[in-house]
């Protein structure tokens, strides 16, 4: 079969994107700034960093023989503040164990040099795993202009690092099946976003990559009891059960970063069982998209979209900022056959409001108070799901972003 022709970009496009570009790391350096008003802190509770202060601080109690305090929120509240030099708000390590193995090396570096090592890193991660998705210079612009890498660095979150191991564990499943699927299992520290992935390798046999994700993450969990005990996983679980009511069922302060169904749910006056009901239908409508995707002969680009929206809208818990894994979907749906005209149109409109979702959500949220996350969503996905439809058997040239 003869390749597709070259999908078009937007003339307005490339400009827009570079001075895009320049505008964001003037509003990130200015947003560090203001978080050095008092101390390492914006005086009004926020530190320099943001989230980054739970991964530093986690990871530093616990490779100094203090990992008890980690999930011992007023212990590791005081830790934070005598690193900022102010008071902060209600800051806490919500994920597992396994992910203070993870960041091991945040403890050997200085706070403010850690985080610029964070936020390059998992820049660099993000674009290496983007280049699979889009050979070629074009990755480079696209990693630079992703809207949600913004509201990623600001937030101090871990948003490229996922991304990354998305992108590589996908792009590499086909030619290096064992390592993509040890890059998957990495994602255990984020259970919320691998749901669908064993769906996906299963219908798609792949038993090697699922395989070594399995063997991957149930690794994890056993170096984190080796390293630290068991009881700190009956700590973790402890205070998951009250994260979950303070952050998602309640959501007091922080609904508005949300983009999931759940949340959207709950924004409309659901109760918490409705939402719970409705997120779940979708998860299993979700899931049954993606098993039908991976099961049949679509191009592979359109399947890793396919699963990363797919997750979108199976999880209750997605922010804004879990969202740079947007421009992988964008990359592979560009270079998938398609046929012209209509059906382009809708792509690229689909996926522009997949990448812009990140920059608007949280404004949406407060002026309105809904969520608009599914919404914006939801339309790629049907575009997604119509092109593996198409049965193609090979990609289109990707857009030329130079």
């Amino acid at each position: 079969m003869s390749r597709m022709p070259s999908r078009s970009v937007p003339k307005l496009a490339i400009p827009v994107a570079r001075s895009y570009v320049l505008v964001a790391a003037a509003i990130y350096l200015c947003d560090l700034y203001r978080q050095t008003r008092d101390h390492l802190t914006n005086g009004q509770g926020h530190p320099f960093g943001d989230d980054f202060i739970n991964y530093w601080s986690g990871a530093y109690l616990a490779w100094h023989g203090r990992a008890i305090e980690v999930y011992d929120p007023a212990a590791f509240h005081a830790f934070q503040q005598s690193v900022v030099g102010a008071p902060v708000g209600g800051y806490v390590y919500s994920y597992p164990p396994l992910l203070l193995a993870l960041t091991a090396p945040l403890a050997l570096i200085p706070y403010v040099p850690a985080l610029a090592l964070w936020v390059a890193a998992g820049w660099f991660a993000f674009y290496r795993a983007l280049r699979l998705a889009l050979p070629g210079r074009g990755a480079l612009l696209l990693a630079l202009a992703t809207p949600a890498l913004l509201i990623n660095a600001i937030g101090g979150q871990n948003g490229a690092w996922t991304a990354a191991l998305f992108g590589g564990g996908l792009g590499l499943l086909n030619r290096r099946p064992v390592l993509a699927g040890a890059l998957l299992g990495l994602l255990v520290f984020k259970p919320q976003l691998g749901i669908l992935i064993p769906v996906a390798l299963t219908a798609g046999r792949h038993w090697r990559a699922l395989t070594a994700a399995i063997v991957t993450a149930v690794g994890l969990v056993a170096l984190s009891a080796i390293f630290f005990g068991t009881e700190i996983w009956v700590d973790y679980f402890r205070n998951l059960d009250l994260l979950r009511y303070w952050i998602l069922e309640d959501g007091s302060g922080v609904w508005h970063r949300f983009v999931s169904v759940f949340v959207a749910a709950r924004r409309l006056g659901a109760s918490v069982e409705t939402a719970y009901l409705v997120q779940g239908i979708a998860a299993v409508l979700a899931g049954i998209a993606v098993g039908l995707v991976w099961f049949r002969n679509s191009p592979a680009g359109v399947k890793n979209a396919v699963v990363l929206l797919g997750t979108c809208l199976a999880t209750p818990y997605l922010q804004d900022y879990d969202l740079v894994f947007g421009a992988l979907v964008a990359a592979w749906l560009w270079q998938a056959p398609v046929v012209a005209g209509n059906a382009e149109r809708a792509l690229n409109i689909a996926a522009g409001l997949l990448l812009l979702l990140p920059l608007f959500a949280a404004a949406l949220a407060n002026l309105t108070g809904f969520s608009f996350g599914p919404a914006f969503i939801v339309p790629i996905f049907v575009v997604a799901l119509r092109m593996s439809r198409q049965g193609a058997a090979n990609y289109g040239a990707a857009p030329a972003l130079t």
